[in-house]
């Protein structure tokens, strides 16, 4: 079988990568088509898997439009010398089109509910998987799954988080000490129109105020200001995993980021005026992360419950949310697993998800 994966954003290659190892081994033929954004190249190369890059995005509407038509172009190209068999991405506009075009299959991961790509995909996808939380797409074509994306490459059994004092040393910190994570973003997402973010003075003051507890390192989709360049995450973009698992606490703009920590047992805290399902979920579920929004008063809350966390006694935190994540844990599935049969019995696995009972879903735990 040939599998085309297309990327909009790096965690897509991370999404993926332990599904592209797996299916390549099982004799099946893998091939991502990205564009030239952020370090999608990096994480792909570090990882040894096939891609095409399809060139960098431009800014603009207008541009957009015409790189995303020549986007469709060059994926059709590249889908028919590849033999495509089946499209798989997240929400991909350009994979779902260039299916219909080809009359294959497209299957897409949801979770980020935009709307607007949604009805531009939609009609021309063959199935959307879904995480089994209530959210806003009630169609015929989506397919829910007792997981989350990140557990795709992030559950235990697809990942097993570096020595602390490996992580530490990479970070040119102590093995005691305790850091934290911030992620911001850089707001140029479709879905991020309207959007701000947390203000550069409240960033200043969420660096000052968790200094005091902890080493604050910063990781940002947009070059730092000149305030904040010291606190510049070091460490290559591959190893975000380890450096999550062994972090205090994260903070900031990214969903993905959060969702993430929730799955190794870390605390989150996120900040986004529409916020996400899978984030409310967690909170709401599992107690893994604080939500917030973009006002000034929640940003300022958001830090407040920021140093309220790391004023905990770290031991009595760590087992607090351990314990939440075990929980997790237990009611999740290994997505990726889950995914490999999916696609190799495809379609007629869409029938057996559709009648799946709890003895289905125990095998892939």
């Amino acid at each position: 079988m040939n599998i085309l994966i297309d990327i909009n954003h790096p965690a897509h290659v991370h999404m993926f990568r332990c599904f592209a190892h797996e299916m390549i081994e099982r004799g099946h033929n893998v091939l991502f088509t990205i564009r030239d954004k952020e370090f999608e190249k990096n994480l792909l190369d570090a990882e040894g898997l096939p891609y095409v890059n399809l060139g960098r995005k431009r800014a603009g509407k207008i541009s957009r439009v015409l790189f995303n038509l020549q986007c469709v172009c060059k994926v059709w190209r590249i889908a028919r010398r590849f033999k495509t068999d089946v499209f798989l991405s997240h929400g991909s506009i350009v994979a779902a089109h260039v299916a219909r075009m080809l009359g294959k299959p497209a299957i897409a991961f949801e979770d980020t509910f935009n709307m607007e790509q949604v009805r531009m995909y939609l009609p021309f996808t063959s199935v959307v998987l879904t995480s089994d939380y209530e959210h806003p797409i009630h169609d015929a074509k989506v397919l829910k799954y007792p997981g989350y994306n990140e557990l795709l490459y992030l559950h235990p059994h697809r990942f097993t988080p570096m020595k602390r004092e490996e992580v530490c040393r990479l970070l040119s910190i102590r093995p005691e000490e305790r850091y934290v994570l911030m992620r911001f973003v850089s707001w140029h997402a479709t879905h991020d129109k309207g959007h701000k973010g947390v203000s550069f003075e409240n960033k200043l003051e969420a660096v000052r105020q968790m200094s005091r507890y902890a080493r604050v390192f910063i990781s940002s989709e947009s070059p730092l200001p000149l305030e904040l360049a010291e606190y510049k995450l070091p460490t290559a973009p591959e190893l975000i995993g380890h450096v999550l698992a062994h972090s205090t606490l994260v903070f900031g703009e990214s969903a993905t980021m959060v969702s993430e920590a929730a799955m190794l047992g870390v605390s989150g805290i996120y900040l986004d005026d529409t916020g996400r399902y899978y984030t409310r979920d967690l909170q709401q579920r599992y107690g893994l992360c604080w939500c917030y929004t973009e006002s000034p008063e929640d940003q300022q809350s958001a830090i407040a419950q920021a140093v309220s966390l790391l004023s905990l006694d770290q031991a009595s935190l760590s087992a607090r949310m351990h314990a939440a994540s075990q929980k997790l844990l237990s009611e999740k599935i290994d997505v990726t697993g889950w995914l490999v049969w999916f696609i190799e019995n495809y379609p007629s696995s869409v029938d057996t998800i559709r009648n799946a009972d709890e003895a289905f879903w125990k095998k892939f735990k």
